[in-house]
């Protein structure tokens, strides 16, 4: 469908061609399916937050919520006052739906229970505002959802979120930028919506996403390359001389819709990687192979890892599947 423009008496009117609505979809799409009872509820409460964090982000620099808090996170980063604000309103969302116990998230040192009744079904672990430090010049950042599943005799703790990767029922994510795009993946299935900020509703736009079969780009920190191994500068050198770099700094805006490999590999001040495996590998992981494509450390599959710790870090190679297995025998052939 095309969507066409028309000329009103105050400008241009956007005329939207009849689409599906994410609540439609949410209502029809998994409700023969008993273990993902009640995940409609949770997709439609991260929705929710993603329409009050696309007005914060859009107001930012007219609401005075640019810059920083003073405050470091457990990471050791820096916090931007929409890291705070974003956390808080998805945990609220969250706790609201009803169906979720526990949230773990980059802001918050330890989990929030927010439920413990066997309602509470679902574990949520999230990276409410990925790639914070473009806020002040605005380029496209994110939120980033991996969502578990507990069962009714398990108790509500940090414990129960080290779950691996390959255990999710369903994740998401979201882009900020020239539209705000929520992308939901559960088992073989990668489904797409952009809001109408009209009317604040999620529309679907990409059904069915599958990875392009063709890799148009790479997309990698090549300041890091001196402190890269040799292997590493390998896989680089031959993505380099094989495809256009796309690299704009917020893992979701480097993401899946066009294709390619994003590489954030381990190098020699990070050992472990940067990126965090629960909140940021595992659930981009989980969206990559639904749509066909694959993701890797470099030498084991991202959702097979066992995590050890809630705020670990991993590296992260992701996208098109041959293009990453290429890149994965270059890293281990030195």
């Amino acid at each position: 469908m095309t969507t066409s423009s028309r000329q009103g008496g105050t400008g241009i009117v956007t005329v939207i061609p009849q689409r599906t609505l994410l609540s439609d979809f949410l209502a029809t799409r998994w409700t023969a399916i008993e273990q993902l009872e009640g995940l409609d509820l949770v997709i439609a409460a991260i929705a929710k937050g993603a329409r009050s964090i696309q007005r914060d982000v859009q107001a930012a620099g007219l609401a005075d919520v640019l810059g920083v808090t003073g405050d470091t996170n457990v990471q050791g980063e820096i916090v931007q006052r929409l890291d705070t604000l974003s956390s808080d309103t998805f945990v609220d969302v969250l706790r609201d739906c009803g169906h979720v116990a526990i949230v773990g998230c980059e802001e918050l040192e330890n989990p929030e229970i927010v439920g413990d009744s066997e309602d509470h079904a679902y574990m949520v672990m999230m990276d409410p505002l990925d790639g914070s430090s473009n806020i002040d010049v605005a380029v496209s950042i994110g939120s980033i959802f991996g969502i578990w599943r507990r069962t009714a005799d398990q108790a509500v703790t940090e414990n129960v979120l080290l779950r691996p990767g390959r255990e999710q029922v369903a994740a998401a994510y979201l882009v900020y930028g020239s539209s705000t795009v929520l992308v939901v993946a559960t088992h073989d299935d990668v489904n797409a919506f952009t809001l109408n900020v009209d009317n604040g509703e999620f529309y679907l736009t990409h059904p069915g996403i599958r990875i392009p079969s063709e890799c148009p780009y790479y997309s990698a920190n090549d300041g890091n390359y001196k402190t890269w191994d040799d292997g590493t500068r390998v896989a680089l050198t031959n993505l380099r001389d094989t495809y256009s770099l796309r690299y704009v700094g917020s893992l979701v805006a480097d993401f899946l819709l066009k294709g390619g490999i994003f590489l954030y590999p381990a190098d020699k001040s990070r050992p472990e990687g940067r990126l965090r495996l629960m909140y940021e590998a595992n659930p981009l992981a989980f969206v990559a192979e639904q749509a066909g494509g694959a993701a890797s450390t470099g030498q084991e599959r991202i959702l097979d890892v066992q995590p050890k710790r809630l705020h670990q870090r991993s590296p992260l190679i992701l996208g098109n599947k041959d293009v990453v297995e290429h890149a994965i025998a270059d890293i281990g052939s030195r």
